[in-house]
């Protein structure tokens, strides 16, 4: 039977419940959006003691299934002012699931300045005072805990920037390695974490039974075919296995939709330069690590290990919106530097998509050249450290902005934008204005059928279905989400007609359910509609669903502008 956890970070108490009918059968995104719409405040401060914190694992989480080991984490985001599910890999997950513990709650707020760390195993939860942990980074967290709990342990931590409260603030997840490398990075969650005064999370699963399932031979026959599907696609089975993500950097530049010098263009002349093939050579060269999961049955692989030119381990889970941000965003073509400031914003605790953006936002400012990675990499090296410099870029593009008197900030709901132009990727641009987490590009993932072809061809620069495709996209997300699986499974389900049933039949064969492909789609559309409205009872309109207005400029190389009216916006959110 599952439980909730629920832990009061004021009085240092915890207790468990028994989830509520209208819960038991959630899990992932929907229980949080559910729980945050059902318990927090609309209207409240973010940092307050209104606000709640929640971990939970997908409905696949702890099974064998391939790919299910996503945890969401929800809260109100003090970088939006609206609900935020944050998505990540790493540890976690499985072993909450494995634990039995639906959800992971944080209430209420400390009095005093006292931080602690939260250890969950199977017969125990402590709540272990941890001030001796304060403004240590979170590499070197990781490694702590694992030396004092051990290595098979997950871990969940915050930086100096989360103990700062910046909203930019992530809350990053040990990876299989221990390396802090799996990040629950937007919106600022980590900030949310600081409040409560918890430094670290550690779960324990050992001695945990496996989890049961209702038929194990259907579940067994469902998730090999599910992994052969992932195993066999051309994106998930060769592309991102051979390049992680940053394969996306020459074929999103070769279509004219790569954001550079802050959305001027679509192009950047030394894309080559920073582009998956040039990581992976470099991986190979310097004896680092092309391809791994970055949490256990993982079949994709899409995460890596790259090291220096020395040798020397630099960072891990480089990802493509990181390179973007860094790179073509601020015409930075250094990818060892990029690599560093990656493994900065890990260490201190702070979202790669914000605080890239924010640095391209700095450079428009004209605080530091375009272009100058090591100018960058000293301005971000601030962050954490108390400077008052480091504060403003470590609360995000639009704070930066308005701290620095700059008009050309890529923000929706004050989140920073992603690394596709929504003039040139238009299915992505509608997620962006009309998803209820900020600006977001895996929230509704375009790029599918805009520019790769997964799932159908529609053009990107014209606005015909892109609205339509948009909305499909956020209600299987969600969907994808609540299940616990990768986002990147989308790929195979949407080229093949039987994987959705997979997941279907998976989910089936665990809990003893008859669902339907349309129970999947309705609980999409459920977790969408409780995010709107969570949205709407914190003062949202449709005013906070548009683009800002330098999108209104002519794109090159295709020359188009950002056309959708706030009517034709309101399609992609009326279900």
């Amino acid at each position: 039977m599952s439980r909730i956890l629920r832990i009061n970070t004021r009085e240092k108490r915890y207790s468990f419940e028994s989830p509520s009918p209208e819960l038991q059968a959630l899990g992932g995104r929907a229980l949080t959006s559910k729980m945050i719409l059902n318990e927090v405040p609309a209207t409240c401060h973010p940092l307050s003691q209104f606000n709640k914190l929640i971990f939970a694992p997908g409905l696949l989480s702890g099974t064998p299934a391939a790919n299910s080991g996503r945890l969401s984490i929800g809260a109100k985001s003090p970088l939006t002012g609206g609900i935020k599910e944050s998505n990540t890999g790493g540890l976690v997950s499985q072993k909450l699931a494995r634990l039995g513990i639906k959800a992971l709650v944080l209430e209420d707020k400390p009095i005093d300045d006292a931080y602690s760390i939260i250890v969950i195993k199977k017969d125990s939860v402590e709540i272990l005072p941890a001030d001796d942990y304060l403004g240590t980074t979170n590499g070197d967290m990781i490694a702590k805990l694992w030396e004092r709990f051990g290595k098979r342990v997950g871990v969940a931590s915050i930086g100096p920037a989360g103990e700062q409260r910046l909203t930019g603030a992530s809350i990053q997840f040990a990876d299989p390695k221990g390396h802090p490398g799996r990040a629950a990075g937007r919106g600022g969650l980590g900030a949310v974490m600081g409040s409560k005064k918890i430094k670290a999370i550690v779960v324990d699963d050992g001695g945990a039974d496996k989890l049961t399932l209702h038929d194990p031979d259907a579940f067994k026959a469902a998730n090999q075919k599910w992994a052969d599907l992932l195993r066999n696609h051309p994106v998930s089975g060769q592309g991102l296995p051979a390049y992680g993500t940053a394969v996306l950097v020459n074929v999103i530049n070769e279509a004219g939709a790569l954001p550079t010098q802050n959305f001027r263009s679509g192009r950047f002349e030394f894309a080559g330069d920073i582009s998956g093939e040039t990581l992976a050579a470099n991986i190979e060269q310097r004896g680092g690590i092309v391809s791994e999961g970055c949490h256990p049955g993982c079949v994709i692989r899409c995460s890596q290990v790259y090291h220096d030119k020395d040798n020397n381990y630099l960072t891990s889970g480089f990802e493509y919106e990181t390179i973007w941000a860094f790179g073509a965003h601020c015409m930075i073509k250094d990818l060892d530097d990029i690599a560093r400031m990656d493994r900065l914003c890990d260490d201190v605790g702070v979202d790669t998509i914000e605080t890239g953006v924010t640095i391209g936002v700095a450079m428009e400012g004209g605080l530091i050249p375009w272009g100058d990675s090591k100018a960058a990499i000293e301005l971000l090296k601030k962050v954490g450290t108390g400077d008052p410099m480091g504060k403003i870029i470590g609360n995000g593009a639009a704070f930066t902005g308005q701290a620095l008197g700059v008009d050309r900030v890529p923000v929706v709901k004050k989140q920073a934008l992603p690394a596709y132009d929504p003039r040139a990727v238009k299915a992505v641009g509608v997620t962006y204005a009309t998803t209820p987490m900020g600006a977001d590009h895996t929230a509704g993932y375009g790029v599918c059928q805009n520019i790769l072809n997964v799932g159908g061809t529609i053009d990107p620069l014209k606005k015909e279905h892109n609205v339509e495709i948009s909305k499909d996209l956020q209600i299987a997300t969600a969907a994808i989400d609540a299940a616990g699986l990768c986002l990147f499974v989308a790929f195979p389900v949407l080229d093949h007609a039987e994987g959705l049933q997979l997941i279907v039949d998976m989910l089936n064969a665990q809990y003893g359910l008859s669902l339907g492909a349309s129970d999947v789609v309705q609980l999409g559309i459920s977790i969408l509609k409780d995010e709107h409205e969570f949205n709407r009872l914190a003062g949202f309109t449709a005013k906070d669903d548009r683009l800002p207005d330098m999108f209104k400029e002519v794109f090159p190389p295709h020359n188009t502008t950002w056309d959708f009216t706030d009517d034709e916006l309101m399609k992609a959110k009326t279900f």
